[in-house]
């Protein structure tokens, strides 16, 4: 089973087309602390590779403003999760392109990438704060602050 770049699911080359299937593979999918990704069942456990992110964040809800706001993610397995000190959102850039590339941790190792238009609404929220000492971009969520990406 392979899991592609774009949230697509796949087995032996064909892709999943059932939603209600691929959102049951889901529910049993386990990252392993070497970076592996397993289905894990009761009965056997399979090995499944992950091109990025074995989800997509494809929904930003906000609620609030300030240091208080609420920024809730839905997945494309429909999974809900907000962002706070258990859910972290980070943004790793790629080193060659310097383009960035937003994950939320979902759960137990799984992050969600964000979609393009997800990323630009999380940004629009963003703003100058002094975190440390330094000056730094990003955005906040009940009460965490989550740096975007350095201001040129």
């Amino acid at each position: 089973m392979h899991i592609a770049s774009d949230g697509s699911w796949f087995y032996l080359g064909s892709p999943i087309t059932r939603f209600s299937l691929a959102r049951l593979f889901a529910s049993v999918l386990r990252r392993e602390a070497d970076g592996t990704y397993w289905l894990v069942t009761p009965a056997e456990r399979g090995r499944i590779s992950v091109e990025d992110a074995p989800f997509l964040a494809v929904e930003l809800d906000v609620s609030g403003t300030g240091q208080t706001q609420v920024l809730s993610f839905r997945t494309n397995m429909d999974e809900i999760v907000t962002a706070d000190s258990t859910h972290p959102l980070r943004v790793a850039t790629d080193p060659e392109s310097d383009s960035p590339s937003p994950y939320i941790l979902i759960r137990d190792g799984l992050e969600a990438k964000l979609t393009r238009p997800v990323f630009y609404q999380l940004v629009d929220l963003g703003r100058e704060e002094r975190v440390g000492g330094a000056v730094q971009f990003g955005v906040w969520s009940k009460n965490e602050f989550f740096p975007l990406g350095e201001l040129d």
